[in-house]
């Protein structure tokens, strides 16, 4: 199996009411079953979901985790606004969004935008996915499968790495559960997060600072089947017990 990843390349400072499908279309041939992968902070942008810090006004709460991290309170207020839990205030605000997807800061960031704004993740993850796959779809005739990638911590480990926060035409997990090994062994619990092993690599060849490559297609991939229950549910999530027992 010879999987292809092509780097998006050319794309343009993004601004709100861009459309993305069509701007993406005109740099990628696609092929039915290929795998488009965007990063978020580009899809919101293009979405307009954007706020000016001038604009937010700080509340108590704010302040006071400000003066623990030493953060602007006005970004503190719009991590809070958009996390639906704070699991850690110090010494970085670890937070879940309403999408169950738990990342630092509510994954809001103010790399990569105009001074004085910050870009949010988009609200709906798995629509923007859909809504991505369905613009491409217009665009070129082709089935392109989609996931929008964000960049988050890891626990136990140095370094930020891509994961999967919403995706269309794929599951997120490849079940293993029920085959067998190369011994014969009965596979019990392994259970692959397909979606987020492509986002990782898609970050490699996104980078982290100024390369300008939001998207990556990768051709070639195989189909899988497996479920879309990413996320750990909070009897099951050990870590998150634990913090918040502290």
């Amino acid at each position: 199996m010879h999987i292809e990843v092509i780097p998006v390349e050319g794309l343009p400072i993004i601004h709100p009411g861009d459309n993305l499908a069509e701007m993406i279309s005109t740099l990628v041939s696609f092929e039915d079953g290929d795998i488009l992968c965007l990063a978020s902070s580009v899809y919101s942008k293009a979405a307009g979901y954007l706020r000016r810090l001038d604009e937010i006004t700080p509340t108590e709460d704010a302040l006071r985790i400000a003066s623990k991290t030493r953060e602007d309170p006005r970004f503190v207020q719009a991590v809070l606004d958009d996390s639906t839990d704070v699991i850690l205030e110090a010494p970085f605000i670890l937070s879940e969004t309403v999408t169950g997807h738990v990342g630092v800061r509510a994954g809001i960031d103010h790399s990569n935008v105009e001074d004085g704004m910050i870009i949010r993740l988009p609200p709906d993850p798995m629509g923007a996915a859909g809504e991505m796959r369905e613009r491409i779809s217009s665009a070129t005739g082709r089935d392109v499968r989609v996931i929008i990638t964000d960049t988050c911590g890891r626990s136990f480990r140095r370094g930020q790495a891509g994961v999967a926060i919403g995706w269309s035409g794929m599951q997120a997990i490849r079940d293993f559960r029920g085959d067998h090994d190369l011994f014969g062994h009965i596979l019990e619990i392994t259970e692959e997060a397909v979606v987020d092993e492509i986002a990782g690599f898609a970050n490699f060849v996104m980078g982290e600072s100024n390369n300008g490559v939001p998207a990556v297609v990768f051709r070639n991939c195989p189909q899988w089947s497996g479920h879309d229950s990413l996320h750990f549910s909070r009897d099951e999530d050990i870590i998150r017990t634990a913090l918040c027992n502290k």
